[in-house]
């Protein structure tokens, strides 16, 4: 008897029977291998494709990560660009401005040489070769001692007055016509001419005196001894133990007390003693060693142990 695979299908209308014969057996054998075959490889394919996607998933979360950092770099470096320039653009304005601060260095230099020059040309000095820090420091001092004697020690013109019409010395008094000594200058002005304290001071005496023939008089009292007085004045600016400073306005010119018109009688004293006017009026910081050369009696040489003259122990140039 032949080897037949049956096959039996039962159902509620009854049992059928099917008979294989054995080529269609060995092919449903195939077939079954076949699809357990696929099976397996399906599933070990899925399998592989299923760690391929997780890598690859990995994968992504990876480049995503790194895409972010990338951008986040990017932004960083756009920042640092963006403040590189801004200081940049600042460093260049920087740079400007000192470029242009040191073009005004220069010409504050070159004004500031040419005005210690100018300083030295001024007190008389000899020329430099080269203004050096230590001249400019000698110019200072010089500077600064004879204006402190200019600033104390009368001197320049007490009025604009028209002309000089008498001078210091003997001479015959217009009014009582007897020769005696005329202790000052008349300066001819017209009535209300501003009078100026020609130094620093105090006033010692601004009223009206008629025993001595002044008129209206103003005394001035300065420093290192010496006095100044201004007579025959028309009004009084100024009231005793006020202080004043040279070139204020103290007086106007007049006709009052013995007087044959109206002018400003002014005059310079030295420990009561009266002293020529005249080489007060023409003293200056440029003419500076005429008046100790020409005004004696006074110990001009004493005045240089004070202050702030002792800054420098040597003759002015």
């Amino acid at each position: 008897m032949r080897n037949k695979l049956v096959i039996t299908l039962t159902t509620v209308y009854g049992s059928r029977q099917y008979t294989l014969n054995q080529v269609a057996k060995y092919v449903l054998l195939l077939f079954l291998l076949l699809a357990a075959f696929s099976f397996f490889v399906s599933n070990a394919l899925l399998m592989a494709t299923t760690d391929n996607l997780a890598t690859l998933e990995e994968d992504h979360q990876e480049l995503t990560e790194s895409y972010e950092y990338l951008l986040g770099t990017q932004q960083l470096y756009k920042n640092e660009l963006e403040t590189l320039s801004s200081t940049l653009s600042v460093l260049k304005t920087e740079r400007d401005e000192l470029h242009e601060e040191n073009q005004r260095v220069g010409e504050l230099n070159e004004t500031l040489d040419s005005s210690l020059y100018m300083l030295e040309n001024l007190l008389g000095m000899n020329a430099s070769e080269s203004m050096t820090l230590e001249r400019a420091e000698s110019l200072k001092v010089t500077a600064t001692e004879r204006l402190f004697f200019l600033h104390n020690i009368p001197n320049g013109l007490p009025i604009q007055g028209l002309r000089v019409t008498d001078k210091f010395g003997m001479r015959n008094h217009p009014v009582t016509h007897k020769k005696v000594m005329h202790n000052g200058i008349d300066f001819k002005a017209d009535r209300g001419t501003p009078v100026y304290a020609t130094a620093d001071g105090v006033v010692d005496t601004a009223t009206y005196q008629k025993s001595s023939g002044y008129g209206k008089l103003i005394v001035l009292q300065h420093n290192f001894g010496f006095k100044t007085y201004y007579g025959h004045l028309d009004k009084i600016k100024v009231k005793s133990g006020e202080f004043v400073t040279k070139g204020q306005l103290i007086g106007l010119s007049g006709n009052t007390g013995r007087s044959t018109g109206p002018h400003l009688h002014y005059e310079i004293r030295y420990l009561y003693t009266p002293l020529d006017p005249g080489p007060f009026l023409a003293w200056s910081i440029t003419d500076f060693d005429s008046l100790f050369e020409k005004v004696k009696g006074v110990q001009w040489a004493s005045l240089r142990e004070m202050y702030p003259l002792n800054q420098r122990r040597q003759p002015l140039l």
